[in-house]
């Protein structure tokens, strides 16, 4: 029975990392492509030709993709299904953007946008749901 116990603890332990492995190279390829789409709207990066702001959006780019290929493969490897990959993305992006625009954009944060994650933390909730 004590060996049922470990293993299984060893399983659940597993399935805790599989997760955290892909939730945190989700959240670095959400950093890095976050940064790609939205650096330049900052009012002081406005002198940059739209042409420069492209190429530079896309050499940053080019290692968000480093970061979420892989999260993907080993999500998928590991036993998570496509639809939960893309909603645990989508949380990880809504965070990700939320500090994002707080901090380095220095965009207020109102009241009708918690509401609305709120929901999308429900539309989890049901993805997830066996």
């Amino acid at each position: 029975m004590i060996y049922l116990i470990k293993r299984s603890s060893i399983y659940i332990h597993h399935i805790i990392m599989h997760y955290l492995i892909v939730i945190c190279l989700l959240t670095a390829s959400n950093l890095v492509m976050t940064t790609a789409w939205y650096w330049h709207i900052k009012p002081n990066n406005y002198q940059f030709p739209l042409w420069r702001i492209i190429l530079i959006s896309w050499g940053i780019a080019l290692f968000e993709y480093c970061l979420a290929v892989p999260a993907n493969h080993l999500g998928a490897h590991w036993g998570i299904k496509p639809f939960q990959l893309k909603i645990i993305q989508e949380v990880v992006t809504l965070v990700v953007f939320t500090l994002f625009a707080i901090l380095y954009l220095k965009d207020e944060f109102r009241l009708n946008y918690l509401i609305s994650f709120g929901f999308i933390l429900g539309a989890v909730y049901f993805a997830f749901k066996r």
